[in-house]
């Protein structure tokens, strides 16, 4: 059974699928949330596009219904990248959205949205900064190359500047339920910055990219490849995803992930016990792109469908062992994920042998077949070992898997009694 931690921060153990959003200047030319750094553009020209931010379409609560339909819980927002812009009304800076043409505080917007309808919001922080003068570039992994003109290198006057938003962040905009650090790239290690979040935000979880190990860790994309390898997260963890294979933030000219891949990638994490953030990223005016919205809605639409078998249930993938699978259970009810596409219309869960009372397919509520059956392929277990005791192992069959190939389909398997 998962850890609880048995104070606020327990909202994270049951609310498992969030709404990731990436936004900022990088929205406007539309490229790369990284284009600063990635496409080697000079500061000075970066920082004019700040003169441009003007999203006169945002509208927090359109974001949030988009998230509600496709079943998400949660929000976490990017208030600073790694540009150093900032989206709120900070007094440590003067690079922020108040001081665009638009005026407004969007992250101040998007809280009162959250709050007022009990959405859990956490706020996504970047450590390394290609704007401020203090933070030290020096070419690691997503920095700068060098410090810039005019630059004044010095990691405990930029910790101070860091500590001074976060303090901002924690006290001005309600009840934050997380805290997201992104890219301390600098390796330093101080557990105090997270102890003084934690003193004025006691609900709110923390990842393990800042200053500490945190409550959770945090696979990226399809990177992590002990997100295939385990059957169960050791830790509690939070995979991050975007609907756009090359950009988190908006990019004109994305190439979409299909909703196959997703809906894959969203099972194999919660069947696993963990928890999953897939990001859009708004357009500089503020509304969501019309592709990212309609993935949401179809990842959503299946997500609603399958969503008992993630909902206070425990990972069983250890019953079986066919590793194309995942299971989860919650009392005598067992539930088969088959993130990889069946190359057959059934399914085996060797060693498995008992049958259930009434087998469904949670996608469509469509019943299927199951019987207990001494298959030639399956009598014998990995390595070629014979199965001790029964060969018959429970087959489950009927599976539509031509006309289902584009959905990741879940098995509910209801037994009288389960050991």
């Amino acid at each position: 059974m998962k850890q609880r931690f048995y104070d606020g921060r327990d909202w994270f153990l049951d609310k498992k699928f969030g709404l990731f959003v990436h936004w900022g200047l990088y929205a406007i030319p539309a490229w790369q949330e990284q284009q600063q750094w990635r496409d080697r553009v000079p500061r000075e020209e970066y920082e004019k596009l700040a003169a441009q931010w003007n999203p006169v379409r945002y509208d927090p609560d359109q974001w949030l219904d988009m998230a509600e339909e496709a079943g998400m819980e949660y929000v976490c927002f990017t208030t600073k990248h790694h540009d150093g812009f900032s989206l709120w009304d900070t007094a440590q800076s003067d690079y922020k959205v108040t001081n665009s043409p638009y005026a407004k505080d969007v992250l101040g917007m998007l809280a009162d949205a959250c709050h007022r309808r009990d959405i859990p919001l956490s706020l996504y922080y970047s450590v390394a900064d290609w704007h401020h003068p203090n933070y030290p570039n020096q070419g690691r992994s997503h920095e700068l190359d060098g410090p810039q003109p005019g630059d004044k290198p010095d990691m405990d006057a930029y910790l101070e500047f860091l500590t001074a938003q976060v303090r901002e962040l924690c006290t001005g905009y309600g009840d934050i339920k997380g805290v997201w650090w992104d890219m301390n790239v600098t390796g330093l290690v101080d557990k105090t910055i997270n102890d003084a979040i934690r003193s004025m935000l006691p609900n709110a979880v923390i990842n393990n990219r800042g200053f500490d190990e945190g409550d959770f860790g945090t696979p990226e994309r399809d990177m992590d490849a002990t997100v295939d390898q385990v059957q169960e997260f050791a830790r509690l963890t939070e995979a991050c995803q975007s609907v756009g294979r090359e950009s988190w933030g908006y990019r004109k000219n994305e190439d979409y992930y299909s909703d196959r891949h997703l809906m894959a990638s969203v099972d194999k994490v919660l069947a696993k016990g963990g928890n999953y953030l897939l990001n859009v990223g708004p357009k500089a005016d503020g509304t969501i792109p019309e592709e990212s919205a309609a993935i949401l809605k179809r990842v959503g639409r299946w997500y609603r469908a399958v969503r008992e078998s993630f909902d206070a249930t425990e990972p069983a993938s250890a019953m079986t062992d066919n590793r194309d699978v995942s299971l989860t259970r919650r009392g005598d009810t067992l539930y088969v994920h088959l993130h990889e596409p069946p190359n057959a219309s059934r399914v085996v869960l060797s060693p498995l042998s008992t049958l259930p009372r009434r087998a469904t397919l949670l996608n469509t509520g469509q019943e299927l077949q199951t019987s207990l059956d001494a298959l030639p392929t399956e009598i014998m277990g990995p390595g070629g070992i014979l199965h001790e005791g029964s060969r018959e192992f429970l087959r489950v069959s009927g599976l539509p898997a031509n006309e289902m190939a584009g959905e990741v389909m879940v098995l509910k398997l209801e037994f009288d009694a389960l050991g």
